[in-house]
């Protein structure tokens, strides 16, 4: 029987950014979740249990990038699963940078321009060269969600999770150029040399050749 990967996007992104992970058909079935609108003062406890509706199978691998990987951890919380693994992410708190525990700290989420992601689908009318112009439609087809009650709750969750001991199943993969979570802040993990925070995407054939070994059978 195939191993059910559930595999979680980063904030705000589309599932297609998993359209290059590759994994033998007959070992592993991959399965996409998709972020959904949180709910008015919705707990990411709350959140995690809805998500987990989504989950059809007993012990699942569950795999999340950046911000998804935090919400695939308070998942892993409530349901029994074969691994846990995280790209372009962190484990407890001490591993977020400064400026985003400062933001958590002073409540500083609430004035994020999230407004911005509301016209996503006119950015590259808009851009003033090829090259932005390009940058504009990956932003497109990679960030889907642009509902503002989403993006408050999310950035707001991000900057405010207080997790402080890291789960002792979890597989932690990180670029040494990351600079969202930088790399200096990553304890106990999978280095990937040159690997942004976008390497789920750049990186996919590290992934592909190694995630089975990293699942196991």
């Amino acid at each position: 029987m195939a191993i059910p990967i559930y595999m979680m996007p980063g904030m705000a992104a589309s599932p297609a950014i998993f359209e290059n992970i590759d994994l033998d058909g007959s070992k592993y079935e991959l399965h996409l979740l998709q972020w959904k609108i949180p709910g008015k003062d919705e707990t990411l406890t709350d959140y995690a249990s809805r998500m987990l509706e989504d989950v059809i199978h007993e012990n699942p691998v569950l795999l999340g990038v950046s911000f998804g990987g935090v919400l695939v951890q308070e998942m892993a919380k409530q349901i029994a699963h074969k691994k846990l693994i995280i790209v372009s992410s962190i484990k407890t708190r001490a591993e977020m940078p400064r400026r985003m525990r400062v933001s958590g700290k002073l409540k500083l989420y609430g004035i994020a321009p999230v407004s911005i992601f509301k016209n996503m689908d006119q950015w590259p009318k808009y851009a003033p060269s090829s090259k932005l112009k390009h940058k504009a439609e990956l932003y497109r087809k990679y960030l889907s969600v642009n509902d503002p009650r989403y993006l408050n709750w999310a950035i707001k969750q991000m900057v405010c999770w207080d997790q402080q001991v890291p789960p002792k199943d979890i597989v932690h993969i990180h670029g040494t150029a990351d600079p969202v979570f930088p790399y200096k802040y990553i304890k106990d993990c999978i280095t990937i040399k040159g690997g942004t925070h976008i390497m789920i995407l750049t990186k996919f054939k590290w992934f592909n050749e190694h995630l089975p070994e990293i699942i196991g059978n």
